[in-house]
């Protein structure tokens, strides 16, 4: 994460026997769910609940459209997690987020998340809402 820009986005988790494999890691596709909740609560946080804007009328619906992972080392049964969550860019019909999932200070998977926003009925791009993207602007 950049130091520079504002403090990330924190969200704990706990690691379950359900999210691991048969050894006590984490399953690989686990850590793309921990991101997704990660990112879904800090757009709670900011007053904005993911159902209700894909309803309103004039919704918006968030998708996942490019995607960057890096694996440093595994999660394993019962550890608490830190997924953090930082917007790198807010675009016109796009948001790249940096995100970690920390086990103390030890980096265990660090990723780049692009999101397009689309119209929830067309799917096609439409721009990202302005109040959400004054809020999450780079400095």
């Amino acid at each position: 994460m950049n130091e520079a820009g504002p403090r990330p986005f924190v969200w704990p988790v706990r690691v379950y026997f359900h999210d691991t494999d048969a050894g006590g890691i984490v399953f690989h596709g686990n850590y793309l769910h921990f991101m997704e909740a990660a990112r879904t609560e800090f757009l709670q946080s900011l007053g904005y609940n993911v159902a209700e804007l894909q309803r309103a009328e004039d919704g918006v619906l968030f998708v996942v459209y490019a995607l960057e992972m890096r694996y440093h080392k595994p999660a394993r049964l019962h550890d608490s997690l830190q997924i953090t969550v930082a917007v790198r860019h807010a675009g016109r019909a796009r948001l790249i987020f940096e995100q970690l999932i920390k086990r103390g200070e030890e980096t265990l998977v660090s990723a780049q998340v692009s999101i397009a926003t689309v119209h929830p009925r067309t799917l096609k791009p439409i721009p990202v809402p302005e109040r959400l993207r004054a809020q999450v602007q780079p400095q």
